[in-house]
């Protein structure tokens, strides 16, 4: 196969991990060397076993909290446990992961002068006071919440590329990622849209917290990646925070409605109390990523599921 002068050695942290894994397909699709490299804390080798073996496809294990000495033209940072399940399980790890490990690939990315991306995320707004969430939020986070270690941390990783941009002239990338699912989310973590779907498909009840009328917004992988990618091509002055999601607006009720209609069976939905700090609304401003990267979801909340409950049917059936 020939390559065209833009191939480039692209390093992904957290690249076995559910957007990981899906992010090194597309750039070894697209043509790129790609250097994997997770911890394996929530990623998994399952994951990427499409991709060992392929002469442009290398996976390393190592922690993010660690310096790492490599070269590459391009960063995505993408290391950190996202659902609240396996964030809460090490909060103190959680926060140095998002700290630390943007202080060593932000001091990677200046030795070597490349490109870097960091994955943030809407919970940088907090239990939000206006909706949808635009860029210049500021957010309402409790600084001292079981949810702080994550949230915290990825403003603190905001602010460290904004300063390495300022001080430094590094060329950053920062995305604030909204709730994105598809195949190869982890079964058991807690997150919403892989719950209900395990829980109907294991014929157990549909377990909504609190009155079910609060509200996310889910975007398909395939759009997701697509986002990302055009973030990091696009010009080196667009540096973010941009948001990514989709705006469609879901009650919890209405998203296992639909789960519970598309899976079929015999599960009930059983409410239980709304856990601390647990935002109301979460909803992206997408009107950025629209104008500057001609980027919008293009996959439908029902066509998503689709895929992701055949994935789950087929990992629950291996």
């Amino acid at each position: 196969m020939k390559f065209t002068h833009d191939q480039k050695r692209v390093l992904v942290t957290g690249g076995a991990g559910f957007l990981g894994s899906h992010l090194c397909d597309r750039l070894i699709s697209a043509g790129h060397d790609v250097l994997c490299v997770d911890n394996f804390y929530t990623g998994s080798k399952a994951n990427v076993d499409g991709l060992l073996g392929h002469p442009r496809f290398e996976l390393m294990r190592h922690d993010v909290t660690f310096p790492l000495y490599v070269e590459v033209d391009r960063i995505f940072n993408l290391a950190c446990p996202a659902s609240p399940i396996h964030y809460q399980q090490d909060p103190v790890q959680t926060t140095k992961t998002s700290v630390h490990g943007a202080i060593n690939m932000l001091g990677l990315a200046k030795r070597l002068r490349a490109r870097i991306l960091q994955a943030s995320t809407s919970e940088v707004y907090g239990d939000p006071e206006i909706h949808p969430q635009v860029e210049g939020y500021w957010g309402r986070v409790n600084p001292i919440g079981i949810r702080s270690c994550y949230d915290e941390g990825k403003r603190c990783a905001e602010t460290l590329f904004f300063d390495y941009w300022r001080q430094h002239q590094l060329e950053i990338k920062v995305m604030r990622i909204f709730n994105t699912y598809g195949p190869r989310m982890h079964p058991n973590d807690g997150r919403v849209v892989s719950n209900f779907i395990v829980q109907a498909l294991q014929g157990e009840p549909i377990t909504i917290y609190g009155d079910g009328s609060q509200t996310r917004s889910f975007c398909y992988v395939d759009d997701l990646i697509e986002g990302m990618l055009r973030l990091m091509d696009s010009p080196a002055d667009l540096t973010g925070p941009i948001n990514i999601g989709n705006p469609s607006e879901y009650t919890m009720l209405e998203l296992a409605e639909t789960v519970l209609r598309l899976v079929g069976g015999t599960s009930k939905i059983e409410f239980r109390p709304l856990p601390s700090d647990d935002p109301r609304q979460r909803q992206p401003d997408i009107s950025l990523a629209r104008a500057d990267l001609g980027w919008e979801p293009r996959v439908g909340l029902e066509d998503g599921l689709k895929e992701t409950i055949a994935y789950f049917r087929h990992r629950l059936q291996a």
